[in-house]
């Protein structure tokens, strides 16, 4: 039986058989996603001064790592990098949706970033930017003062992860 399932992290709807294992639109993990009618969805968050800068700054990762991957998907020399790095640069823009929904900003700024031609150094810098992302948002989970926004990092912590593995997986092989 198809059902409505709900990402509790990015608040998107799924339609299948079952809650797919990542949520499709940020990545969320299966724990995070249940039944439409039972998920609690929140945006409306009153924010102290360090929970909104930890927003704030993870906005501009999340837009500069969209960035990124968009401009890698485009340049880079390997077609299955392409997929991947088109991937994950829906992911990351559905990431700074997210903080855009937290913080009431009417619209994500387009990212500049930069990227390479060689798939290499493309991954290479994937793995720098995860590392990175996952550093921050363990801190920021650390620091949180609403239980959301806490829950929002913890979650992004993991999808950032499986993110970095990817990269660590291909510069393997």
């Amino acid at each position: 039986m198809v059902k409505l399932y709900r990402c509790t992290i990015c608040g998107d709807a799924y339609i299948g058989a079952s809650p797919p294992a990542n949520c499709p639109f940020c990545g969320a993990h299966m724990g995070y996603i249940v039944e439409a009618k039972e998920a609690v969805v929140n945006f409306d968050i009153a924010l102290n001064a360090k929970d909104q800068a930890n927003a704030e700054h993870a906005l501009k990762v999340e837009i500069s790592n969209s960035a990124f991957y968009m401009c890698a998907a485009g340049q880079t020399d390997d077609p299955e990098g392409k997929i991947l790095f088109k991937a994950l640069g829906k992911v990351e823009a559905e990431h700074a949706s997210i903080w855009r929904k937290i913080l009431k900003v009417g619209s994500v700024p387009p990212g500049s970033d930069a990227c390479h031609t060689e798939n290499v150094a493309n991954l290479k810098e994937s793995h720098a930017r995860e590392t990175r992302a996952i550093d921050f948002y363990r801190k920021a989970a650390a620091e949180a003062d609403h239980p959301r926004i806490r829950q929002i990092f913890e979650a992004l912590v993991e999808v950032e992860t499986d993110h970095l593995h990817l990269s660590e997986e291909r510069l393997k092989s």
